[in-house]
């Protein structure tokens, strides 16, 4: 595939190493030159100008390419070069790295086909580290909102439980399953929950912890200070 990437920045330059380590063709658009001469001392492809101006995404190759991430830190060049990009029939993600709020995020959510904040998802990658092996957030789906994969352990109340006897907050369901050597799935009624079985749950954080006191056995109080309390994102 064939991809234009906006800024060749920390988040911009690490994309692209990724994606032409897969065997991606990639091209980067940066208007700051010792940032162009570090992309080029790494053999990428590199137009030096301002992301934001049809004519340098044009001199990128945006006609023909399948996709434009607009990386750079800056909201309104990442926002103009979407739309271009859209112009062109690109699948567009747009980064923002402003203090995150529900209402960027919503109202350049129907404009792209995905928005993303990197110090988030590398916040949940963090998180994960700190938790430990029971517990790993996935994703957030909106700021209330939340996937997190769950092992069951033995101290777990549901332990030996069914699916269907699982009987989870209402603001949560399960999305996917696993038994402890095997991969995840749709949920089986009669699948029996065991130690070491993986649980994918969608949560609001309001009831995050006591999804943790059910599926991992953690205390009341340790279920609040991890699930962060309904804080309303990753800490």
């Amino acid at each position: 595939m064939r991809f234009v990437i906006i800024g060749a920045g920390r988040v911009g330059l690490r994309t692209a190493r990724v994606l032409r380590d897969e065997g991606h063709e990639v091209t980067l658009v940066e208007r700051d030159e010792p940032r162009v001469q570090r992309a080029r001392n790494e053999a990428f492809t590199v137009v030096e100008g301002d992301g934001s101006r049809e004519h340098f995404l044009e001199e990128a190759g945006i006609a023909e390419a399948d996709a434009l991430g607009a990386l750079t830190g800056d909201l309104n060049v990442n926002f103009t070069a979407c739309m271009i990009a859209k112009h062109y029939g690109c699948r567009t993600v747009m980064r923002i790295d402003e203090a995150y709020r529900e209402e960027i995020y919503r109202k350049y959510a129907d404009e792209v086909d995905e928005v993303i904040y990197p110090e988030r998802l590398g916040a949940i990658g963090a998180k994960n580290a700190l938790l430990g092996g029971t517990i790993r957030a996935i994703a957030d789906i909106e700021q209330h909102l939340q996937v997190v994969e769950l092992t069951i352990t033995d101290a777990a109340p549901v332990n030996g439980y069914t699916i269907s006897e699982l009987e989870l907050p209402a603001d949560s369901r399960v999305l996917a399953f696993g038994k402890h050597d095997g991969e995840l799935e749709l949920p089986g009624e009669d699948e029996s929950l065991e130690v070491g079985d993986r649980v994918v749950v969608l949560a609001d954080f309001e009831v995050l912890s006591d999804i943790r006191q059910l599926l991992v056995g953690e205390s009341a109080s340790q279920a609040v200070a991890n699930a962060g309390s309904g804080s309303g994102g990753v800490n």
